[in-house]
C-alpha cells in the first residue's frame, strides 16, 4: 500500500485573533492542508477559545478544509450545529462520552469525516470496538486546554502502537493525527512514527517568517509516495 502523504494542520489557537483572516491566508498560501480549530467549553478542558459564530467566519474565508476539535462536554449536543457551521472533520474526545459508537455514528451520517482523541493518559484500547467506524484518530500529545506545551515524549510510544494496530486490522485509511508540542525540533520524528496530520500552532504563527518555516517543515515530513 502507497505511503499516505503527510498533512499540516495549522492550529487557530496559536493565530492572532484580531487578523484571524490574514493568518488563515497565509497558512493557505504556505500549503498548510488544514485548519485545526479547538473549540474547548472550560468545563472539559480549563480554558474557553471560540464556537459557533467564529467556525462560520473561518469558513467564509478559508478554502481549505476545517479540522474541528471538540474538548468539550456533551459533544452529542452540538454535532449538528458544528457541521453546519463548515466542520469538515469532527473530532469528540473518547473520555466524553459513555455512547461513543452511537456519537460518531451521529457524526458521520453528516457526511463528514468522524474523529475521536485521547488524551495522554487514555488507553488506545479504549477505542479497539469501534475502530472500524472512524475516519481519524487524535493522540493528544499535551494536556488539553492550552497552546505552547511541551510534547509529552510518550506519545511517541503510542503513536508507534496505535500505527501497528491499524496496520494489523487493514485500517491504514485511517488518519493518525498528533496534536500538541509539535515544531521544528520534533517534526520528523513524529511523522516518521507514523502521523499523518501534524497539528502545530505556535510553530506556525509564532515565528518570524512563517512562509519559510512551513516551508521547511513540509520538506522535513515529506514523503514521494502519495494516496
Amino acid at each position: 500500500m502507497p505511503t499516505k502523504r503527510k498533512k499540516i494542520a495549522a492550529s487557530l489557537l496559536a493565530a492572532d485573533f484580531a487578523n484571524l483572516e490574514r493568518d488563515i491566508r497565509l497558512v493557505e498560501k504556505a500549503g498548510v492542508e488544514l485548519l485545526h480549530i479547538d473549540v474547548m467549553d472550560g468545563h472539559f478542558v480549563p480554558n474557553i477559545s471560540y464556537g459557533l459564530p467564529v467556525l462560520k467566519a473561518i469558513k467564509r474565508v478559508c478554502s481549505i478544509p476545517c479540522d474541528v476539535h471538540l474538548m468539550i462536554s456533551n459533544p452529542e449536543y452540538y454535532i449538528s450545529d458544528f457541521v453546519e457551521a463548515g466542520a469538515d472533520y469532527l473530532t469528540v474526545h473518547a473520555e466524553t462520552s459513555s455512547h461513543l459508537h452511537r456519537l460518531i455514528h451521529q457524526i458521520k451520517s453528516h457526511n463528514i469525516k468522524a474523529g475521536v482523541a485521547l488524551n495522554p493518559h487514555t488507553p488506545i484500547h479504549s477505542i479497539v470496538e469501534i475502530l472500524e467506524a472512524l475516519n481519524l484518530v487524535l493522540l493528544m500529545a499535551v494536556n488539553p486546554g492550552f497552546g505552547g506545551q511541551t510534547f509529552i515524549n510518550n506519545t511517541l510510544h503510542k503513536l508507534k502502537k496505535m500505527n501497528s494496530l491499524l496496520k494489523k486490522r487493514a485500517l491504514q485509511h485511517i488518519e493518525l493525527e498528533i496534536d500538541g508540542g509539535i515544531n521544528r525540533s520534533n517534526v520528523k520524528k513524529v511523522a516518521d512514527a507514523g502521523a499523518d496530520i501534524l497539528v502545530i500552532g505556535s510553530g506556525l504563527f509564532k515565528v518570524k517568517n512563517p512562509m519559510k518555516n512551513i516551508a521547511e517543515l513540509k520538506a522535513l515530513i515529506s514523503n514521494d509516495e502519495t494516496v
